[in-house]
Order: structure tokens, then C-alpha cells, then sequence
């Protein structure tokens, strides 16, 4: 493995997708460095980290703290910044605080390599978010970029920040924007993270769920397929300044999700309802993405099918569901 014996920092690393790259990296022998605030709102769980905890070094610590990171990127082979801010909803409710985590902080975290260890290899969590409602499907990486909502301007921007630090001071960064990522370990005590979990935990519950509209249309990916995504990206010199999409088949309707989802969990039921007018202001429609890009020039394909991870994430929840909810 590529990251044997090297110095990997992860920030958000408490988080959902932080804590499961943080596995897989220990596992290949990586020294393992997380930082996360454990802000309640923003996903961290120490519970994430229950298995490795003495194989990894936890800093609790906010990425909006520019003289932690002037310490922490010192000595680092490789930085996945995946700390953020995800909720669309609070991103339109307290616009201020999305900013300061999805935009300044991103800008201070690239500041501190650039003084601090130039020499570090950066993946950037983005998000399919930044496109807005498609003028096209499948989405790819030259559509035009049109946000619907404050936190997909702070991403964009986050983004594009990632991209000048490459083009101007050859950090070597590049951008994966995410697309509905789901699995063990993510957010299901609210949607503030994603719809998805919340259905998940409803129908363990054997609890009814509502699915708004129905009919649009999404792809989803496993958590495991979005870690050997980054791991490919960190690894590979073809990525350094690279923005690249990700994405997983098959592309299913909401209503065809939640049906896949009661069946999985073998109990729970749905209602389809209207959008509440608050968020259909900010929906985009049907997406999915073109993934074609990284595909061919990193090698990353989709290992682990949509009926397959479902069933893999409601059988981690139904053991550890208490530490979630």
C-alpha cells in the first residue's frame, strides 16, 4: 500500500467518511493523525473510532483554529480534508457559520501547508451540490456550476481554493466531488448529514419514514467505494490539480430507494409526500453523475452494488444503533 509507514492527517476525522478512511489506512500500516471539533451538529462519534482508537491520534480540534493547523500539517505526507459542514438547511439558516467552515477555514488549512510543509499531497471532500439542478444528465465535470443553496457557494469556493493553491503554488491538491455517500458509521439521528440515514434508522426502528416527491432521481455511493476513490486520488500524481467527480449505478428514483430500503431491513413503511415549500426552493432535481473521468484516468471503479451496501449498513446500525441515535 502506498501509505505504509507514511504521516496521514484527516481532518473531520471523527466524521462518517473521515472515520472509515482512517480504518482502511491503518490497516496499510499509514501513521494516522484526526482532527475534529466533535461539534454535535456536525457528525463527529467517538463510537466511529471505537475499533482503532489505540491505532490512531485523535486532536480535538476545530479547522477553523488556524494555529492548531499551522502545527498539525507539519510533517504530514498526505492531508484529506474532509471536515465540513454539510446541512443544506443550516447552511441557509446560519449562512455565517457555513461560511467560516466551508470556505475561510479551508483557505487558513491551505495557508498552513503552504508556509508550513508545501509539500503535502491534499484531497478535498466537495460535493455534487456545487452543480445545482442539472442542465444535463449524466453530470460531468464540465457542467456549469450554479449552487442552489449558501453551503454549495462555501464548497465551490472551498473547491476552487484547493485548485488555485495547486495551479499557483504546486501544492499538489485536487477535489473529489461527492455524491450522496452512504454506509456503516454516517449520520442517522437527523438529516443533516444525508436523507438516506434517516430512512435507515425509521425502517430498523420498524417506524414509517416520508420521501419527499418520489420521483427524482439519484445515484448513491458506498462509503468504502469513496475511500479507495481518495486513496487513488491521494496516491496517483495524475490527480494533483484535478477536480474529479464521483458516482456508483444504479441511478434509482427516491420512491425506488425507499422500497429497496424496507425490503432490506425486512420491516418499516413510507409515505410519499410533497416537498415542504422551505426545501423546495433549494432542490435540484433529478442528478446523477458521469464518473467516467476518474474512472479512466485513476482506475476507480464501483466495487460493492446499491442492494449489497444497503444491507451492509442496516446490519452495522441494527448492532450499534444505540451509539447513534
Amino acid at each position: 500500500m502506498a501509505f505504509q509507514g507514511k504521516n496521514v492527517l484527516v481532518t473531520g476525522g471523527a466524521g462518517f467518511i473521515g472515520s472509515n478512511l482512517a480504518r482502511t489506512l491503518v490497516e496499510g500500516g499509514a501513521h494516522v493523525t484526526l482532527v475534529d471539533s466533535l461539534v454535535p451538529e456536525y457528525g463527529g462519534n467517538l463510537f466511529n473510532l471505537e475499533d482503532v482508537r489505540d491505532r490512531v491520534r485523535l486532536n480535538i480540534s476545530d479547522v477553523r483554529d488556524e494555529h492548531s493547523m499551522k502545527v498539525l500539517v507539519r510533517g504530514q505526507d498526505y492531508l484529506f480534508n474532509l471536515a465540513g459542514q454539510t446541512s443544506h438547511m443550516d447552511s441557509m439558516t446560519d449562512p455565517y457559520t457555513d461560511l467560516e467552515i466551508n470556505a475561510r477555514a479551508q483557505l487558513s488549512i491551505l495557508e498552513a501547508c503552504r508556509h508550513f510543509n508545501p509539500g503535502i499531497r491534499v484531497v478535498f471532500a466537495s460535493t455534487r451540490q456545487i452543480y445545482g439542478r442539472p442542465d444535463y444528465l449524466p453530470v460531468d465535470e464540465k457542467h456549469p456550476l450554479r449552487p442552489t443553496d449558501v453551503n454549495g457557494i462555501n464548497k465551490m469556493a472551498g473547491e476552487w481554493y484547493h485548485v488555485l493553491y495547486h495551479n499557483v503554488y504546486g501544492i499538489r491538491c485536487c477535489a473529489l466531488r461527492l455524491t450522496n455517500t452512504f454506509g456503516p458509521r454516517m449520520r442517522i439521528r437527523d438529516a443533516r448529514q444525508t436523507f438516506l440515514g434517516v430512512w435507515i434508522r425509521a425502517a430498523i426502528e420498524d417506524r414509517p419514514f416520508e420521501v419527499w416527491g418520489g420521483e427524482q432521481l439519484r445515484d448513491l455511493m458506498y462509503v468504502d467505494d469513496c475511500v479507495d476513490a481518495m486513496l487513488a486520488a491521494a496516491s496517483d500524481e495524475r490527480a494533483a490539480g484535478k477536480v474529479y467527480n464521483l458516482g456508483a449505478k444504479p441511478v434509482v428514483s427516491l420512491r425506488e430507494l425507499a422500497e429497496l430500503v424496507v425490503d432490506v431491513a425486512g420491516q418499516g413503511s413510507f409515505a410519499v409526500r410533497e416537498f415542504p415549500a422551505d426545501r423546495r426552493k433549494i432542490d435540484i432535481g433529478d442528478y446523477y453523475s458521469d464518473a467516467s473521468l476518474i474512472e479512466a484516468e485513476l482506475g476507480v471503479r464501483q466495487r460493492v452494488d446499491l442492494r449489497d451496501a444497503l444491507l451492509r449498513t442496516v446490519a452495522y446500525f441494527r448492532e450499534h444503533l444505540p451509539h447513534y441515535v
